[in-house]
């Protein structure tokens, strides 16, 4: 729940993170939320909820509604009623035993309630009876509203009155609309689709013009008018108001991020998170989000890569698309229809793991080539690369291996035979697999073989993972952030502030790591709460050797140092002090090709200059730090 005192112009969180929120409903001081797991409460305006659902014995809360002392709940099995703000509940049985109620409204003594495939219904004595009062013949009965006499209500055939308390009903039109929201102000009638936008009437349904100038999604499941202002509701682009009647529109969304975020992608100073419905980008640490659609509007985004200068995003039946000007704009790369679940990139070769196999394209997604002879499993949900080497995690097939660039590929013999792998991360000579019911494997040669290092619970998917040095992160769905700092031998859970444990994605920069939840966007924790140990950061694919400047500098007491190589090969970097000594090695291992960056502690140091040096085969640079507490 999102809670905001401004019309709409900030929002903030109000609770139940993480909860699917169907209806809400406020008597006096009290709140209201119906959920997908019954009935919450909350006296203080959100900040702290209780269940209340004794006796609820359906908890698929679709509406809820108020009636002097009198609380209603419609679910998917039936009506309920409470007397004591939600502490026990009575199921109402006549009529209306097991229907999906869908809305409800209170008219005076009357209450009404919308079904699913059922039509309306009417009590006049607090729910005890009820008698169907027609729309019989509709699917879905979204919406019931009342306005002085007239009973309105939206379908999925349009908009529907009655003057009779639902004895005799006349259409208003938009009979070939899914009408999902009604508001009602005077004359003034909006209706509320699932793929027209807003539509306005100012004679009561005779004549309907579409508003829908600035409402960049159109598909609107709530409706609501607070005085001269009308806000809409979307599926894919969160709230939008116009104070002129729907005539215009703005949207109105600080603060009110998409919640599922299911990829992260960090280019240079740019964070990119892909969601179910679009592509968010941050340039200040997630502190603000804007949306970056432009050509892939509502989107499910599964998978985001950078390559060069281009950024490729996949998604669920959108097939596979390219921005190459930092997301300001996109364009459709093929593969439509296709469920893109990933993409990895060797050189100018970019493939795209999709569900029902790989497809590689050499000319940046022009065209694409079906790669997937001798891949077991029931689709691919992930790609990792190690050099030359293509690794596809698959849907109850393990992980299978290329080294031919997919013309031909092999299922390994041990070890992960008939899993299904979520995430592959790879770090020098390890390669981590992340799957679902199994925890964590390792392979150490080249994935021939692999070992078990389970988390916890092993029945938690282990959807993203992490290497960061020393520390390997693993996010679970279901069970948070694991951080293990023997190569999974053992593991302890680092969910400290995060209140929605089912994990998407995981990405570092800087001195942050951020987590991309199913239900609560993304969250930030600074690292040097969670871990001591310098860390490295893989993100792309360089052509040449090169050691940038720290970021920050001067810095306090942490900063950045960013490194890149062509090719594998061992790397050392050490701080010096102004007299030549050594004061720390923060990186000795033998990497393979990519781009990295290193996170440097000088806690324990004096202020002062300071001096770092990279040497990676025949490269050697050294450069300037300065430390300012």
């Amino acid at each position: 729940i999102y809670l905001s005192t401004d019309n709409g112009t900030n929002w903030g969180r109000a609770g139940l993170n993480g909860w699917y929120v169907d209806a809400l409903t406020v008597s006096g001081s009290n709140v209201f939320a119906g959920t997908m797991s019954g009935v919450f409460l909350s006296t203080i305006d959100g900040r702290n909820w209780k269940e209340v659902s004794t006796g609820l014995t359906s908890k698929v809360v679709n509406a809820l509604v108020v009636s002097d002392t009198n609380l209603f709940a419609g679910t998917q099995g039936g009506l309920f009623l409470s007397t004591n703000n939600g502490r026990n509940w009575n199921k109402v049985n006549t009529w209306l035993n097991n229907l999906t109620i869908t809305s409800l409204s209170v008219y005076e003594s009357n209450l009404f309630a919308g079904t699913w495939g059922s039509g309306v219904f009417l009590s006049t004595n607090n729910g005890n009876s009820w008698s169907s009062v027609g729309l019989s013949d509709m699917r879905f009965v979204y919406s019931v509203n009342v306005s002085g006499t007239n009973l309105v209500v939206g379908t999925d055939v349009g908009v529907f009155v009655s003057t009779n308390n639902g004895f005799n009903w006349f259409s208003l039109g938009l009979t070939n609309m899914d009408v999902t929201s009604l508001s009602i102000s005077d004359a003034d009638l909006f209706a509320g689709t699932s793929t027209g936008g807003v539509f306005h009437s100012s004679n009561y349904g005779a004549i309907w013009t579409e508003v829908n100038t600035g409402l960049t999604n159109l598909d609107v499941p709530s409706l609501i008018i607070s005085g001269t202002n009308l806000f809409a509701g979307t599926t894919g682009g969160g709230v939008f108001l116009s104070t002129n009647k729907g005539t215009s529109w703005a949207s109105v969304n600080t603060g009110l991020m998409n919640t599922l975020v299911q990829t992260l992608l960090i280019n240079n100073r740019d964070f990119f998170a892909g969601t179910n419905n679009g592509i968010f980008l941050s340039t200040n640490d997630g502190t603000h989000w804007t949306e970056v659609n432009v050509g892939a509007m509502n989107i499910d985004v599964k998978t985001l890569v950078v390559s060069g200068t281009n950024i490729f995003a996949g998604g669920r039946d959108d097939g596979a698309f390219l921005s190459t000007d930092n997301g300001a704009s996109w364009s459709s790369m093929g593969l439509t229809n296709r469920f893109v679940t990933s993409f990895a990139v060797i050189g100018t070769k970019l493939f795209a793991g999709i569900s029902s196999g790989v497809f590689l394209s050499t000319d940046n997604g022009i065209t694409w080539t079906n790669v997937s002879l001798g891949l077991t499993g029931w689709g691919v949900k992930c790609l990792g690369v190690k050099d030359t080497i293509l690794f596809a995690g698959t849907y109850e097939g393990g992980v299978c291996i290329s080294t031919n660039y997919g013309t031909n590929w092999i299922s390994p013999i041990n070890g992960l035979l008939n899993r299904t792998v979520f995430s592959i991360t790879v770090d020098g000579s390890k390669i981590f697999a992340g799957t679902g019911g199994g925890g964590v494997y390792l392979s150490t040669n080249n994935g021939v073989s692999w070992n078990n290092r389970s988390i916890g619970n092993t029945y938690q998917a282990v959807r993203s993972l992490f290497v960061l040095g020393t520390n390997l992160f693993a996010g679970t769905g279901g069970g948070g952030l694991f951080l293990s700092t023997n190569n999974g031998i053992s593991w302890s859970a680092v969910n400290a502030g995060l209140t929605y444990a089912d994990i998407y994605d995981i990405a570092i920069r800087g001195t942050n790591i951020f987590a991309g939840t199913f239900g609560d966007g993304v969250w930030r924790r600074p690292l040097t709460e969670i871990i001591t140990s310098v860390g490295e950061v893989l993100n792309t694919s360089p052509g040449q050797f090169s050691l940038s400047q720290n970021y920050p500098n001067p810095f306090n007491p942490v900063t950045t140092i960013s490194y890149s190589i062509p090719k594998t090969c061992s790397v050392t970097l050490k701080v010096y002090d102004v007299l030549g000594k050594e004061i720390q090695t923060i990186a000795e291992d033998e990497k393979a090709a990519g781009s990295y960056q290193i996170i440097f502690d000088g806690s324990n140091l004096s202020n002062g200059i300071y001096f770092y040096r990279m040497q990676a085969e025949n490269f050697t640079e050294t450069k300037k730090l300065i430390l300012l507490k």
